[in-house]
């Protein structure tokens, strides 16, 4: 072939070359990629520091954001079996109401979820007094436990899931507990539908830690949850007094409105709990292995469709039926009897006090880890 000729075909070559690299024969342009990951100004706490929120994407297009004040999640929108979204959360879409009185909240809890009786515990020996902020007990943390506080986040995402991950340090004495706590929580969308939570801790000292998030699910997205059929993985409750605090020994769920071995309309037999707790606040004792990865829970709501597996590492869980916001205003109206569910997955309330609970304490050079994660799908 002749220099001439070569020069000729060169440049055809040379774009045949470039259509093969980079695909620019193609008589479409490549699909925009997804944004699995977005971060943004949420406003401002009373000092002037600045609230992020964090979005995170999947491929069939959920979505679920959170922000830094209280590791919160506000919003996770999932399908029905229609392919309509809405958010199945509580939330709000600023900051304000959670800064205020906004009860429903899906915030991180620490540094000990659930009841402690009396406020205070022995360790090693030693007594320890925490803030008492239900009556003469605690709950939930203090007066300021995690849900109030301002942590730090970092995003991140591969091919098929997105995660924002909250870390802060509980500092030694905060609500009387002891020790510097560094705590890590993590939430991940997958492009299969799951919303996990992935928590760590450790201590430079002996102390006790219980966590979860205090999430408010409603599957239609509005109304009462009272048609929402339930299944609980757990033939036992912690037996528990008027405060709701345990008082020892287990009972079996048989014959009671606590059976949910089989599923359940969440109003079928609520009635029987109008005394005391006036509605679901039950300790559930989860049956498989504490530590394993297993399903504790699946929510239905006829209506829409939608499907919420719960699994969780954790002994146990607290189904709660939100009955201290019933009529309570929303911002947008009144809340119904019942707009909600929580399901909280624990150590049992009260384990410091009960040395025959699964432990809730952790020591230097141990590492507190617990996973929950919620799988959502729909039902024809």
């Amino acid at each position: 072939m002749s220099p001439a000729c070569v020069s000729r075909r060169a440049p055809a070559l040379l774009a045949f070359l470039a259509c093969l690299l980079f695909s620019a024969c193609s008589t479409h342009p490549p699909a925009a990629a997804l944004q699995r990951t977005r971060s943004e100004s949420f406003g401002k706490l009373p000092d002037g520091r600045e609230v992020q929120i964090h979005t995170l994407r999947n491929k069939a297009g959920m979505q679920v954001r959170a922000m830094d004040y209280g590791a919160t999640i506000t919003e996770i929108l999932a399908p029905d079996r229609n392919g309509n979204f809405t958010n199945v959360l509580l939330g709000k879409d600023t900051l304000p109401p959670y800064l205020g009185s906004f009860p429903g909240a899906a915030s991180t809890i620490g540094r000990f979820a659930n009841r402690i009786r009396n406020a205070r515990f022995t360790l090693d020996g030693r007594e320890v007094r925490v803030t008492a902020n239900a009556g003469q007990h605690h709950i939930h943390g203090g007066r300021e436990g995690f849900a109030s506080k301002l942590w730090s986040a970092t995003t991140g995402s591969d091919r098929s899931s997105s995660f924002v991950r909250f870390q802060r340090r509980s500092p030694a004495g905060e609500e009387g507990f002891p020790g510097n706590l560094d705590v890590t929580v993590t939430f991940t969308l997958t492009d299969d539908g799951e919303v996990r939570m992935d928590y760590t801790a450790t201590t430079d000292e002996a102390t006790v830690v219980n966590l979860t998030n205090h999430a408010y699910f409603n599957l239609a997205g509005g109304g009462d949850i009272l048609s929402h059929q339930l299944q609980i993985h757990a033939d036992r409750t912690t037996v528990a007094d008027k405060d709701l605090i345990p008082t020892g020994p287990e009972k079996d769920v048989t014959g009671t409105g606590l059976d949910f071995r089989q599923p359940h309309a969440i109003g079928e037999r609520i009635e029987q709990y109008r005394q005391g707790p006036n509605g679901y606040d039950h300790n559930f004792v989860l049956g498989g292995t504490a530590g394993k990865l297993r399903s504790a829970a699946k929510a239905t709501d006829p209506a829409s469709g939608r499907v919420m597996e719960c699994l969780t590492t954790e002994p146990g869980v607290q189904l709660y039926t939100a009955q201290h916001i019933s009529g309570r205003p929303d911002g947008s109206g009144v809340w119904p009897r019942h707009p909600a569910f929580c399901l909280e997955t624990q150590h049992p309330p009260d384990a410091p006090n009960h040395p025959h609970f699964t432990s809730t304490v952790l020591r230097p050079g141990q590492t507190f880890r617990s996973t929950t994660a919620y799988r959502f799908s729909t039902t024809r």
